[in-house]
């Protein structure tokens, strides 16, 4: 019985991680300071669209989606804001996957000038 209790686990674990996705990994921003209309290159992983449905740029309560101009597994590329004012930005990205998408805070920093 604790056999099959184990089983039935592990399979609901396995059925979620699937649904979720892989977790997207930002690790490096080119380049890392950048002006409003700039194009910016973050590398990483699991960064395609069947992972990542958009990117933002935070700071404090501010949350601004940003315009992906390319994204493949390893590498999203998106543009400044035009109106956007100088200040160091924290990454996030809104994953895929519907019902079970979630808000990731990315390890990396861009600075605008």
């Amino acid at each position: 019985m604790l056999r099959l209790l184990m089983a039935l686990i592990l399979a609901a674990a396995a059925v979620f991680a699937s649904a979720a996705g892989p977790t997207p990994l930002m690790k490096e921003v080119q380049p890392d300071s950048a002006k409003a209309g700039d194009e910016v290159t973050v590398s990483g992983t699991n960064l395609e669209k069947a992972n990542v449905a958009a990117v933002y740029l935070t700071q404090g309560d501010k949350t601004i989606k940003v315009k992906v101009t390319s994204q493949t597994d390893t590498e999203v590329k998106f543009t400044i804001p035009q109106d956007l004012k100088a200040g160091r930005f924290g990454i996030m990205v809104l994953t895929s996957g519907g019902d079970n998408a979630r808000e990731i805070d990315e390890p990396v920093l861009v600075s605008v000038e």
